[in-house]
Order: C-alpha cells, then structure tokens, then sequence
C-alpha cells in the first residue's frame, strides 16, 4: 500500500494520522517542528530520542519520507563544511499541510518554548544545532 499523500491510492486519511501518531514517529514530527529551524539534522534527531536507538529514528524517518510527510535536504557541495552535517529533515508542505488539517499542529510555539529551555544539551549537538542549513528548503 502507498503511503504517498500525493496519490488517490495512497492511505487513507484515518490511515494516515494513525501512521504519524505512531509514537516515535510523532515524537520525531514534534523534534522537526521544536528545532529552531525545524531542520534537525540525523544526529539531532538520535540525541533528543536516546530511548530510540539510532537504527529506529531512521528507519522512521525513511517511513515518514516515503509517506511524504517528511523530507531530506542537504547542502551543495561547496557549502558544506568538514565536521558539520549537511543533511537535514523537515516537513515537506504536503505533510505540514496534513498535519495542520488533521490540528497536529497545535503545540508548535509550545514545542518551540520547551525545546528552548533544555539547558544540558550535547556540546556537539549545539554546534549541529548552528550549522548551516540549506536556504531552500
């Protein structure tokens, strides 16, 4: 079964928000759109899950792109930079839109609030966290 929101044959809706409510999958959604640029790299991802192992935070966010909820952007080659990511994963606009009618958005500013308040954060993960991203995105 497809899970492309851009497909007539893909799920259902009711389908479908059963599949990003899924509970890593939506706590990965929440990371997205808590992170200051709602583009968290892999890494940052695997830090603000340390329940999940790194395998299952990816293996659910290949599923979320595949659903087109979620997307992977990267920085050219001559933007990235040695000891920095250069792939990143926010919600495409179908997905944003989705989770908008279905009102999965409700706790973004809260989402944004909290996630500005966590104080003991990875020194690598404050740098990942101010790398550059791609501006078109």
């Amino acid at each position: 079964m497809s899970t492309d929101l851009g497909t007539t044959e893909g799920m259902e809706y009711r389908e479908l928000v059963h599949f990003v409510t899924q509970q890593t999958r939506f706590a990965l959604l929440n990371n997205i759109l808590q992170h200051p640029e709602q583009l968290p790299s892999m890494y940052e991802l695997e830090e603000l899950n340390p329940s999940v192992s790194d395998a299952t935070v990816y293996k659910h966010i290949q599923k979320l792109i595949d659903a087109g909820i979620v997307k992977e952007v990267a920085l050219n080659d001559d933007q990235r930079r040695q000891g920095y990511p250069w792939k990143f994963y926010g919600l495409t606009e179908k997905g944003r839109a989705f989770l908008n009618d279905h009102n999965l958005l409700a706790a973004e500013e809260t989402l944004q609030q909290i996630y500005d308040t966590i104080s003991d954060k990875p020194e690598k993960m404050v740098k990942y966290e101010n790398a550059p991203r791609p501006e078109d995105a």
